[in-house]
Order: structure tokens, then C-alpha cells, then sequence
């Protein structure tokens, strides 16, 4: 099956951490046959504006074709601006990049779109679904319903854009709520969540903890950004202060935009990983430390109370409560009481269930 991915995030060539998730789509697609090209428009922004958001980084200067390990990536411009004041100019002008597109596809068609993640892409991508009469599938990840759709500038726009995308994948359950309490038929979404890339390089069995109690150093690992506000760094800061009073000698990694094998070298060497974010739609940082043999530690957030044990979730955002988990994490015999990943976070399950769906629509 030919597919075209349409997306808003994907690895630049200056930022390879950005929008690894959709390039692991992409490859697993390619793993089950499917002959798959990538669409990845970027705002036009002057390169100040990087600096506001870290997810932006590299995008200023990004060339309009450049290669992402073996696939090919085009990426049109568009006008946006902060805080999308002037929606329908962001729509039109993603739009008018349709010629552009077919010029860089030739005679190549796609059988089905897929849009990861609806504002800006979904526009986009069933617009050109309408012109070369095709499905068209949108994925949502967190932002567009945990931000965008109730956002004044944005909320009107995503929920008229649903009604014309043909089915909706979401990564968690609790997204699937919301896109049904914003009159989505249930018919017509799938609950997808991403699967675990890990490489078998990085697969480890879980370790327990050797060191002094209260006395040993710990290496707190925040998987994230610290410059996103919504990762909460703070919080992952006091509750570091927190531990050290009760003894601890703590040290805290962030983790900023490195290629994903230092993220994973950095969860193998780390005490515990501590997740404090303020919205989640997985995450997925949380199952490649599982698979990497670091315990994780976190807030009530994303999808993560539905398979890790309670003691290691602290339900308020409250850094003695962390770093309670924290030493429940570190006081665990791994070996006795494994945390094992649900079979919906492996790649078979992934494949499987988007071959199924595509299959349906393209051949319906």
C-alpha cells in the first residue's frame, strides 16, 4: 500500500529528537511492505523565535528536502504565528502548498493520508484526500485535544476539520473520551498507542537498587525539556531537594534534544526516572526506561496509572509524595516484582492493528 504521512513533526536535520515518534511510524509501516513518503511542513519563522519553544528548534533554517536516514522528507512552508491569532491565514496557506506537493510526489499517488497530530497537518491532509479522492486518517497524540481544541483561537477550526477526516487514531483511552465528547463517532476512532522502539542494543532486565540507604548518591533522570513548561521541571527540582534532606546525594539529567541513543544510554546508567509532567498522552519516554531496566517514578499523568504499580504514582503534584515513590522504586526487589509492558505497547501489536485499519478503509 502507498501511504503519505503528513506531518508538522518529524527529525530535522539539526534536531533529531524532534517528532521521533512519527519517523518510528514510518519505519514500522515500511517494515510491514508499505511504500511510504513524507510530508513535513514548518512554519516560516525567523530563527529568534527558536529559542521560545525547544520543539521549534531547527526548523528556521531547515531545507525544504533533506533525508532522515533512508526515506526522503519534503517540507513546504506555510505562514503561522504564536498562539495562532489568525487561524483560517494558517489554513489557507498550508493549503496553497498543494501544487508544490504534487510537483515533489510526480506521478506517485498515495492510497491513504495519514496526519499525525490535527493543527496545522489535518488541514492540509484532507484537503489533498479530497483532490486524489482517498481516506484520510488523523492521529492525535495530546496537544490537539489536551490544548488546541479548547484554545478560543483554535477550538472552532480542529472541530469542524473532525468532521471531515474519515477515522481518528488516538494513543490512550482517555483522548478516545475526548474525542467523543466532541461529538466524534466512536465508530470511527481506534485506540493506537505508539509502540517501543528501543533497539536490542539497550534492552535490559530491571536492576535493583545496591547503594546506602539515605546515604548514596541517585541519579534522577527528567526525561524532557526543561525549558517546556509543561514537563514541570520544577516540581522534579523540589522533589531532588526533597530527597536530599532526607539524606540523599541527588543529581538530576535532562534530557534536551539528544539522539535517541544517549537518551537510552542516559536510562541505563540512572537511578530512577521521574515524570512530572502536567499532560501526557503516554508517555512514551516512560516504557523505553521500563524496557531499559530503570524504574519509573511519576505523577498521575498520560496513560501510566494503567499499568504502573501504584506505589510508584504519586496522584497529587506534591514532591514529598515523589519522593516517597522514589525510595518505594529504590527499596523494590525487581527481580521478584517485574513491571511488564501490556502487549499494546509492542511493535506486532502496533503493525498489526494499523494494517488492519488501513486495510478497511483503503479496501471498503
Amino acid at each position: 500500500m502507498r501511504i503519505l504521512i503528513a506531518s508538522t513533526l518529524y527529525p530535522l536535520p539539526t534536531n533529531v529528537a524532534r517528532g521521533t515518534f512519527v519517523a518510528d511510524h514510518v519505519e514500522a509501516l515500511k517494515k510491514s511492505g508499505h511504500e511510504v513518503k513524507v510530508l513535513n511542513p514548518l512554519p516560516r519563522m525567523l530563527k529568534y523565535y527558536e529559542t521560545g519553544r525547544s520543539t521549534l528548534s531547527g526548523v528556521s533554517k531547515a531545507p525544504s528536502i533533506f533525508e532522515h536516514g533512508d526515506n526522503k522528507i519534503y517540507s513546504p512552508r506555510y505562514w503561522a504565528f504564536p498562539e495562532n491569532p489568525y487561524p483560517s491565514l494558517t489554513i489557507s496557506s498550508i493549503k496553497r502548498r498543494t501544487k508544490s506537493i504534487e510537483k515533489w510526489l510526480d506521478d506517485w499517488r498515495p492510497d491513504v493520508i495519514i496526519s499525525h497530530t490535527l493543527w496545522p497537518s489535518a488541514f492540509l491532509a484532507t484537503h489533498l484526500a479530497k483532490r486524489w479522492n482517498i481516506p484520510c486518517v488523523a492521529v492525535v497524540h495530546g496537544y490537539d485535544f489536551d490544548v488546541a481544541i479548547s484554545h478560543k483561537n483554535t477550538t472552532k477550526s480542529l472541530q469542524q476539520i473532525l468532521t471531515k477526516i474519515d477515522h481518528l487514531v488516538l494513543v490512550s483511552n482517555r483522548l478516545k473520551t475526548i474525542a467523543i465528547c466532541n461529538d466524534f463517532s466512536e465508530e470511527k476512532c481506534s485506540v493506537i498507542p505508539c509502540h517501543v522502539a528501543v533497539e536490542k542494543e539497550w534492552l535490559k532486565e530491571m536492576k535493583n537498587w545496591r547503594g546506602r540507604w539515605r546515604k548514596d548518591k541517585l541519579d534522577l533522570l527528567f526525561p524532557g525539556d526543561a525549558r517546556r513548561p509543561e514537563k514541570n521541571h520544577y516540581l522534579a527540582l523540589k522533589t531532588g531537594e526533597e530527597l536530599e534532606r532526607r539524606g540523599w546525594v541527588v543529581g538530576i539529567t535532562t534530557l534536551n534534544q539528544q539522539p535517541r541513543s544517549i537518551v537510552w544510554d542516559r536510562m541505563l546508567v540512572a537511578s530512577v526516572t521521574l515524570i512530572t509532567s502536567k499532560r501526557e498522552s503516554g508517555p512514551l519516554v516512560a516504557r523505553e526506561s521500563i524496557v531499559c531496566g530503570t524504574p519509573v517514578v511519576a505523577v498521575d499523568v498520560g496513560d501510566l496509572s494503567e499499568w504502573i504499580p501504584s506505589e510508584f504514582i504519586s496522584q497529587e503534584y506534591d514532591e514529598s509524595k515523589l519522593a516517597d515513590a522514589v525510595e518505594n522504586a529504590l527499596a523494590t526487589d525487581w527481580k521478584a516484582d517485574k513491571i511488564e509492558l501490556p502487549d499494546r505497547f509492542n511493535i506486532k501489536h502496533f503493525q498489526d492493528s494499523w494494517d488492519s485499519l488501513l486495510n478497511k478503509l483503503v479496501n471498503k
